[in-house]
């Protein structure tokens, strides 16, 4: 089973000045989200497998477009995260299957490794539901400078029997960040924790 496909938003967010200082070069995070039928709204099915498929169809397509969007070459990414928010004739273990057995891979082929886990939030809610998509180094999830979230938004999703579905990466960790611990130059990217 494909996705059916409502739209596809993407978001670029770019920081150039943070508490009156020029962040140079500006940080920058992209979010593809598509906005999705949801095959199985208003029943329960024990099982779930074809949204597991969706979730690695998606985590292809919207990973390549979140590149795209910050112009970067995938490998230059350094953080990302996904999310997911099922409308209300949903229910959270439809945004798991989606997010958690297969996007994963996919994810990492496009940004060329990925040795960290990706984190991820998921929701239920109606029309303008806003998705808070956790981010981490892809790497090296020690990296503090690159603990941060980007927040998404579309007007009219997740309808009753939708489900809105999220990755975002970026090209830097968070504007000036000075709270000290593991850095990115220092990362070994072996064991997705350092």
């Amino acid at each position: 089973m494909s996705a059916i496909i409502r739209k596809i938003v993407t978001v670029v967010e770019e920081t150039q000045m943070e508490m009156g200082r020029q962040v140079s070069p500006p940080t920058r995070r992209a979010a593809a989200i598509a906005v999705i039928e949801n095959p199985f709204a208003g029943k329960y099915v024990e099982d779930l497998s074809p949204l597991i498929a969706i979730g690695e169809e998606l985590g292809e397509l919207l990973s390549k477009r979140a590149v795209a969007a910050l112009g970067i070459d995938g490998t230059k990414a350094q953080s990302y995260g996904k999310a997911a928010a099922v409308g209300e004739n949903g229910e959270l273990e439809h945004a798991a299957a989606i997010l958690h057995p297969k996007m994963g891979a996919p994810v990492r082929k496009v940004l060329g490794k990925g040795a960290a886990l990706i984190p991820s939030s998921k929701k239920r809610g109606g029309p303008g539901t806003t998705l808070d998509i956790p981010l981490g180094h892809k790497d090296a999830a020690f990296v503090r400078s690159h603990f941060d979230g980007m927040e998404v938004q579309i007007n009219d999703a997740p309808r009753a029997n939708e489900i809105m579905v999220a990755v975002a990466v970026t090209d830097s960790g968070r504007p000036l960040p000075r709270v000290g611990g593991l850095t990115a130059a220092e990362i070994k990217g072996e064991d997705g924790l350092r």
